[in-house]
C-alpha cells in the first residue's frame, strides 16, 4: 500500500487554506448586500418575541407566522421610508424646477448675518466651501438608496427561513460562537437591548421630536412645517447635533425676513423643548432596555453612511455597538481564562 501524499495536518491545513480563499471570495462578492444580512439581523431580533408567541401560543404554522410577520414589518417599517423617500424626492423636484425662491432666500440670510459679522458674502463662501462634501454625502446616499429594492428582497428571502426554523438558528448560533453558553446568552440578550434600543426607543425620540419641532413651525409661521417635521425626525438619529440643522437657520431666516420674535421664539422652542426631549426619552430608555452613548451614534452615522447610505444612520451606530459588546465579552472571557490558570498554578 503507497503511503499517502500528504499526512493528516497537511491535509487539514490545505482544506483550511480553500476554505479561507473561497470564504474571502463571497464576502467580496456580497459587498453590496451587507446591509440585508445586517437587516435581517436586526428584524429577527425585533420580531423574535412575536414569532415565538404566535407558534407556541396561538399554534400558527410556522409559514403563517413568518408570513404575517413580514406584512406586519412592510407595513410599519418599510411603506413609511418608502413614504418618506418619496417625499424626499418630490421636495428635490419642487426645488429643481422653481430655485428662484431658493436663490432669493439665500440672499436675504447672507445681507442679514452679513451685515451681523461684518462680512458680506459670508453664507455665499460657506456655501461655496461645503458643496463638495454635501454633494459628495448625496451621491452616497443615493447610490445606496439604488440598491434598496435588491437588500430588502434579500432580508426578507432569508427572514423568512429563519422564523420558520428560529430554533435550529438559535442553537447554531450559540453553538458557533466562541464563547460559553452563560457568556452566549449575556452576548444575545445585550444585542437585543441595543436593538430595541437604537430601532425603538430611537425612532421613539425621532418622532416626538420632528413632530414638536412641526408643531414650533407652524406656532412660528414657519413655512413647510410637516415637511421640515420628518427631515428633523430623520437628523434625531444624530443626538443634539440633528434637529438644529432644522430649527437653527429656520429661525436666522425668519429673523432675515423680518419676523425677529417669531425667530426668536422658535430658536427658544428648539433649545428649550426639542434638544430636552432626547435627553428626557433617552435616560427613560436607558433604564427599560439600555442605552446607546451618543458618542458612539455620532461615530456609527460617520461610518455607517458611507457603507449603508441613509440606513447607516441606524446600520452604523448599531454595528459599531455590536463590537462594542464582542469586545466586552472576550475581555471577560480573558479576566475568566487569566483566574482559572492562576487557581490551576496554586493547586500545582
Amino acid at each position: 500500500m503507497n503511503n499517502p501524499v500528504f499526512s493528516q495536518k497537511e491535509r487539514n491545513i490545505i482544506i483550511l487554506i480553500i476554505v479561507l480563499v473561497l470564504g474571502g471570495i463571497l464576502l467580496y462578492a456580497m459587498k453590496g448586500i451587507y446591509g440585508a444580512f445586517l437587516g435581517t439581523f436586526v428584524m429577527y431580533a425585533l420580531f423574535r418575541n412575536l414569532n415565538i408567541y404566535l407558534i407556541e401560543k396561538w399554534r400558527w404554522p410556522r409559514p403563517l407566522s413568518s408570513v404575517f410577520i413580514i406584512i406586519l414589518s412592510l407595513l410599519i417599517i418599510v411603506l413609511p421610508f418608502a413614504g418618506i423617500g418619496a417625499m424626499l424626492v418630490n421636495k428635490a423636484l419642487e426645488l429643481k424646477n422653481n430655485p428662484e425662491w431658493l436663490t432669493r432666500l439665500v440672499e436675504a440670510i447672507n445681507n442679514f448675518v452679513g451685515d451681523l459679522v461684518g462680512k458680506p458674502d459670508v453664507i455665499k463662501e460657506q456655501l461655496e466651501s461645503s458643496a463638495a462634501y454635501l454633494g459628495g454625502l448625496l451621491t452616497i446616499v443615493l447610490g445606496g438608496a439604488a440598491n434598496v429594492f435588491l437588500e430588502v428582497s434579500v432580508m426578507y428571502f432569508i427572514l423568512y427561513f429563519l422564523f420558520i426554523n428560529y430554533k435550529g438558528f438559535e442553537n447554531s448560533f450559540v453553538h458557533y460562537m466562541p464563547f460559553d453558553e452563560e457568556n452566549a446568552v449575556t452576548f444575545g440578550e445585550e444585542l437585543k437591548n441595543i436593538t430595541y434600543s437604537n430601532i425603538i426607543g430611537q425612532t421613539f425620540i425621532a418622532i416626538v421630536q420632528g413632530a414638536c419641532l412641526a408643531l414650533g413651525f407652524w406656532i412660528f409661521g414657519a413655512n413647510d412645517g410637516f415637511f421640515w417635521g420628518v427631515i428633523c425626525a430623520i437628523l434625531s438619529f444624530i443626538p443634539l447635533l440633528g434637529p438644529p440643522l432644522i430649527f437653527v437657520p429656520a429661525s436666522v431666516i425668519l429673523i432675515s425676513q423680518g419676523m425677529t420674535w417669531q425667530g426668536v421664539g422658535l430658536l427658544i422652542w428648539g433649545f428649550g423643548l426639542v434638544i430636552n426631549i432626547d435627553n428626557v426619552l433617552r435616560l427613560v430608555i436607558a433604564k427599560k432596555v439600555g442605552d446607546i452613548h451618543p458618542i458612539i451614534t455620532v461615530v456609527g452615522v460617520v461610518i455607517g453612511i458611507p457603507l449603508f447610505g441613509l440606513m447607516g444612520l441606524v446600520y452604523g451606530p448599531l454595528l459599531l455597538s455590536y463590537f462594542l459588546i464582542a469586545v466586552k465579552i472576550y475581555k471577560a472571557n480573558k479576566r475568566l481564562a487569566l483566574k482559572k490558570q492562576m487557581l490551576e498554578d496554586s493547586l500545582q
